[in-house]
């Protein structure tokens, strides 16, 4: 492994990953790191019509902490809302295999899903991973089966009609993780914030992990 490869693996604490997996991450990681050295002004309301080759990825810190949570669980049924380029994604993808689950991911642009795929089969993760393209919310009413963890990371408004949407169809134990829950603050994740800590059976509390993560527990009565 060389000696850039070795300082990403020791910032994540890769080493117990497999050298696919290393290697896909680490293309990520150098597309990351410039993305972050040349910010760009968003466009207003952070949309450009699906033009969009940021990433705007959860990071390694964040990456690592979704893998570690999953890996607590047993064959779960993962349900990632805002695929992008992938990234989060094969970090639950790899703990989706560690641990006998699979994660359905779903996106609204078809290029980016595209791409997420190509790296997941070259991470050798795609078997693991079922992509959707489409409206999260539509999507995830049309689910069969409920879901053992949610990772919510996609646009700020969407995140309240998501949550109704997945919260009949949490298993009991499920976790939720949500991104972007201190910077940026935006009122609607602060709604997000409210309304989750507000539902039945729900337990949560706010980390200052990457972004801010907003981790939630969902125990049946």
């Amino acid at each position: 492994m060389s000696n850039d490869k070795q300082d990403h693996a020791a910032l994540v604490g890769e080493h117990r990953l497999d050298e696919k997996v290393l290697d896909i991450l680490h293309s990520y990681h150098r597309r990351i790191d410039e993305e972050r050295s040349n910010p760009r002004r968003e466009a207003p309301g952070g949309r450009d019509g699906g033009h969009d080759q940021r990433m705007r990825a959860v990071g390694p810190e964040t990456g690592r902490f979704l893998n570690i949570l999953v890996r607590g669980l047993t064959a779960p049924t993962i349900l990632e809302l805002g695929t992008s380029f992938g990234y989060s994604g094969i970090w639950l993808a790899e703990a989706a295999r560690a641990t006998g689950g699979k994660l359905i991911t779903m996106e609204v642009h078809g290029y980016k899903s595209a791409y997420a795929q190509a790296m997941a089969e070259k991470a050798g993760l795609a078997e693991y991973i079922d992509f959707r393209v489409g409206d999260a919310v539509t999507m995830i009413r049309e689910l069969r089966g409920k879901v053992d963890f949610v990772l919510v990371d996609l646009w700020k408004d969407l995140y309240l009609p998501c949550l109704e949407a997945f919260y009949p169809k949490l298993n009991a134990g499920a976790v939720i993780v949500a991104d972007n829950m201190i910077y940026p603050a935006t009122e609607d994740v602060k709604i997000y914030a409210r309304a989750i800590r507000a539902k039945p059976g729900i337990t949560s509390v706010l980390l200052p992990v990457g972004s801010g993560l907003e981790v939630s527990r969902y125990d049946a009565a």
